[in-house]
């Protein structure tokens, strides 16, 4: 499993609300800061960072890029610190993108820039009495990265709302514990403690079925009736408006990084083994990556299914009328759902 920790949530005393008045920093052209999570669904952005993509789509631009990699864990860390203006692209699921999008419309109006593939999430457990959904009692803990308002726990408030009715949507979030995944998965696999459920991601659910007492309930790709955006990249519109060459050398860089993957997905496995200093063996992530369920793409995939839900269900005040409401339009070229 991969050994790094994470950098944690950012020290803010500001609330994601709080954080919305807030002006954003002046930033110059051929610079940008970019934060990302833990996982394979995070492979383009390791390309991307190996081949060093966007200084060489800067050069094509005429201008050098100063890259700042960064690593957080957790959608409320990721918004707050966009919002605040301590990084200028951030990534996580589609709902807590969608979430910051409906939040800062006709303010920062933060929208989307690319996606980042698709992928299933797969809801673990180790707990024998268990085996669907409907099985979760209030004894049981599910580890989320961002409980109550992360992809995970989102995707599973749209199943409840399918099971139990809109009204009882959140019937699972006072038993979600905010947790990264590396440490959600050992907790799984070693059992005895209070998780005895895991929303989890590649590779780590992966990594987590290779243990007997481990086994899935469902799959966000079930919820969603196929293969669907995991991850997204999401800025503000002050930052795409006012560094058209870096935004530009960022999308094109994101667009080769996924062509890359695609040609050769041996390679790529090795380099997301390099990049996160993983200790997972080689050819188990070369496995996950030529797994046909996952899709490495820029172009997003049944997004709406959870502009449209959430809309429903209160969560979001805006409707969208389609995905391009909150992508930048760079994406409208691609085409999308």
């Amino acid at each position: 499993m991969n050994k790094r920790h994470p950098l944690g949530r950012l020290a803010s005393t500001l609330g994601l609300l709080g954080a919305l008045s807030l002006p954003l920093a002046a930033h110059a052209e051929g610079e940008i800061s970019i934060a990302q999570q833990f996982g394979i669904g995070y492979l383009i952005l390791d390309v991307v960072k190996d081949q060093g993509l966007i200084e060489k789509h800067g050069k094509e631009q005429g201008v050098d890029i100063k890259v700042d990699w960064r690593t957080i864990s957790g959608a409320t860390a990721m918004n707050e610190a966009l919002l605040a203006g301590s990084l200028d692209i951030v990534s996580a699921g589609v709902p807590p993108m969608l979430t910051v999008w409906d939040r800062t419309k006709g303010r920062q109006n933060v929208k989307a820039v690319a996606a980042l593939g698709s992928l299933p999430n797969y809801l673990l457990s180790n707990n024998p009495d268990v085996k669907t959904v409907k099985d979760l009692t209030d004894k049981d803990r599910i580890a989320v990265p961002a409980a109550g308002v992360g992809f995970q726990s989102r995707t599973l408030q749209i199943e409840t709302a399918k099971l139990f009715g809109n009204d009882d949507f959140r019937r699972f979030d006072k038993i979600s514990v905010s947790l990264p995944h590396p440490d959600a998965t050992a907790a799984l696999m070693s059992g005895g403690g209070e998780i005895s459920a895991h929303f989890s991601s590649p590779p780590f659910q992966y990594q987590a079925l290779e243990n007997p007492k481990v086994h899935k309930l469902i799959s966000s790709y079930d919820i969603l009736g196929g293969p669907a955006t995991f991850n997204v990249l999401y800025t503000t519109e002050k930052f795409h408006d006012e560094n058209p060459k870096t935004y530009k050398a960022f999308y094109d860089a994101l667009t080769e990084a996924a062509e890359i993957i695609n040609a050769d997905k041996a390679k790529a496995a090795e380099t997301y083994i390099r990049v996160e200093n993983s200790k997972l063996d080689a050819t188990f992530v070369r496995k996950i990556v030529e797994d046909q369920e996952n899709i490495f793409t820029v172009s997003p995939q049944q997004t709406f299914i959870y502009a449209e839900k959430l809309h429903e269900l209160g969560v979001l005040k805006n409707k969208a009328e389609s995905w391009k409401d909150y992508f930048f339009e760079e994406a409208h070229a691609n085409p999308g759902s």
